[in-house]
């Protein structure tokens, strides 16, 4: 089982890095302590819907844009699970609805029987 804590890390950790910021840098930005911005990107605390939204600020991200890279990864994370991971690093809108769809069908109800007799 995946933790979301842990993507969630991951992604932040990604995009900082991809900026070729320190966390120091960040974590100033963010007015959050260097040691929690630490433990958050490596999945060890959860943060508050705060806490993400002065992060993902101080990335200059839209706090969606973050939230849909962790959906999309679990996604990814639950197909393999599934034994079915075969899509795109990054989904597409039309794609990312097929996965949801593949995620949530529900096994259809057998037939009913035909050795049920009306009642009267």
């Amino acid at each position: 089982m995946v933790l979301v804590r842990r993507l969630l890390g991951d992604v932040l950790r990604r995009h900082r890095q991809r900026q070729h910021r320190t966390l120091r840098d960040v974590s100033a930005a963010a007015r959050v302590s260097l040691g929690y911005l630490s433990e958050v990107e490596r999945g060890r605390k959860e943060a508050s819907s705060e806490l993400l939204a002065a992060i993902s600020t101080a990335l200059g991200l839209p706090l969606s844009e973050v939230l849909r890279e962790v959906s999309d990864e679990m996604a990814r994370t639950e197909l393999a699970a599934l034994g079915a991971l075969e899509m795109p690093s990054a989904p597409t809108p039309v794609r990312r609805a097929e996965l949801t769809a593949q995620l949530t069908q529900v096994p259809a109800e057998p037939a009913p029987s035909r050795d049920v007799v009306a009642a009267v």
